[in-house]
C-alpha cells in the first residue's frame, strides 16, 4: 500500500515540484503536510510543506511568507512559497533530515544526553534570534524538529498560527502537539516567546525521555532543572531562549554563547544508526527515478 502510494504521490505536483516521497511517516501528529519534492527538471530538490485538510489556506500563506524573515544556521528557511491565487506550499532547500519522533524510532529509544543538549542548545540559539527580532516561533513540537548531520533544523514556523484563533481553546486541534503547547496558549493566549520556551522544553523531554510530559525523575539528572525549568506552568517562571542556550551549552575560555551551539555539534553528536538513516535516505533520493508525467490534453480542435 505504501509502495502504491509513493507511486502516486511522484506523479502529482505542487507548484513547479514534483513530490517523491512524504517526510512524516503515516499517522504522525504533524504541523503541516511535508514532502522531499523535486523539480520538473530534476536540478533541485527541496522540503515542500503544505497545509494539513481544513486548515486555513490564508493564515498558512501569511505563515509561509513571514518565515522568510527567520534567519540563521538551525532553522530551515523558506525560499520559494506560492504565488498569489495558488493553492500555498512553502519551499526550503532540502538536506537529509528525519524528524525528531522518527530519528527516536530509529534509534530504538530515547537519545544519548549529549545529543540532546547539542539539539536543545541550537535550537535554543535559534529561538533567541528570532525572539530578537520580534518573532514568536509558535509551531514547536518533536515534529517540527529535524535532525541533519551538520544539526538540527527548526521548521514548521507558526504552525499556522498554533492552528487557531487567539481567545479559543486549542486544545485536541490537528496539528498540535499537547505535549508542546505551553498552557496560556492551549487556553487560547496569544503566542509569545515564553510559550517557545515551553515547547522546546517538551521537545527536549521527548528526546530524552520518549514522550513530552515525563515525570521528573524520568529526565537524565544533568539536564532535570533546565529541561523542569522550561516547562514552568507559569510563563514567568521559565527561562529566555538565550539563557537556555547558554545553560546547555555554557562558555568557557575558549568560546562564547554566540558559537557554543556549533561547538557542541562535533563529530559524533548524533547516534550511529541515525547517520546510516541519514545515508541511506540521502541514496534512496539520489536513485529515485520519478515515472513520466502524463501528457497534456490536446488543444481542442476548432472545426469551421
Amino acid at each position: 500500500m505504501e509502495q502504491s502510494r509513493a507511486r502516486e504521490e511522484s506523479t502529482r505536483l505542487i507548484g513547479p515540484y514534483r513530490l517523491i516521497t512524504r517526510l512524516d511517516p503515516p499517522g504522525a501528529t504533524v504541523p503541516c503536510r511535508r514532502f522531499v519534492a523535486r523539480t520538473r527538471d530534476g536540478e533541485r530538490t527541496v522540503l515542500l510543506s503544505a497545509p494539513l485538510p481544513g486548515a486555513d489556506p490564508a493564515r498558512f500563506a501569511t505563515e509561509a511568507d513571514a518565515a522568510r524573515r527567520l534567519l540563521g544556521p538551525w532553522t530551515a528557511p523558506v525560499t520559494d512559497l506560492a504565488g498569489a491565487g495558488e493553492a500555498p506550499w512553502y519551499a526550503t532547500p532540502y538536506v537529509p533530515a528525519l524528524p525528531l519522533p522518527v530519528a527516536l524510532a530509529v534509534h530504538g529509544g530515547p537519545l544519548p544526553e549529549a545529543t540532546v543538549r547539542a539539539v536543545g542548545a541550537a535550537l535554543a540559539e535559534a529561538l533567541a534570534g528570532a525572539h530578537a527580532q520580534g518573532l514568536t516561533h509558535a509551531g514547536v513540537s518533536p515534529a517540527a524538529v529535524l535532525l541533519a548531520s551538520d544539526g538540527p533544523r527548526l521548521s514548521c514556523f507558526g504552525a499556522v498560527r498554533a492552528a487557531g484563533p487567539d481567545g479559543e481553546s486549542r486544545t485536541g486541534l490537528p496539528g498540535l502537539d499537547p505535549g508542546a503547547l505551553a498552557p496560556e496558549q492551549a487556553s487560547g493566549g496569544r503566542p509569545r516567546p515564553p510559550g517557545d520556551v515551553f515547547a522546546l522544553g517538551a521537545v527536549l523531554a521527548y528526546a530524552a525521555t520518549g514522550h513530552t510530559v515525563p515525570e521528573r525523575d524520568e529526565l537524565p539528572p544533568a539536564l532535570r532543572p533546565v529541561i523542569s525549568s522550561c516547562l514552568a506552568r507559569d510563563p514567568a517562571d521559565r527561562p529566555t531562549a538565550a539563557a537556555l542556550t547558554a545553560a546547555l551549552a555554557p562558555p568557557t575560555t575558549h568560546r562564547t554563547v554566540l558559537d557554543s551551539a556549533g561547538t557542541l555539534l562535533s563529530p559524533g553528536w548524533l547516534p550511529g544508526r541515525v547517520i546510516a538513516a541519514l545515508a541511506r535516505q540521502s541514496a534512496e533520493l539520489l536513485a529515485a527515478e520519478l515515472p513520466p508525467l502524463p501528457a497534456p490534453p490536446e488543444p481542442a480542435t476548432v472545426r469551421t
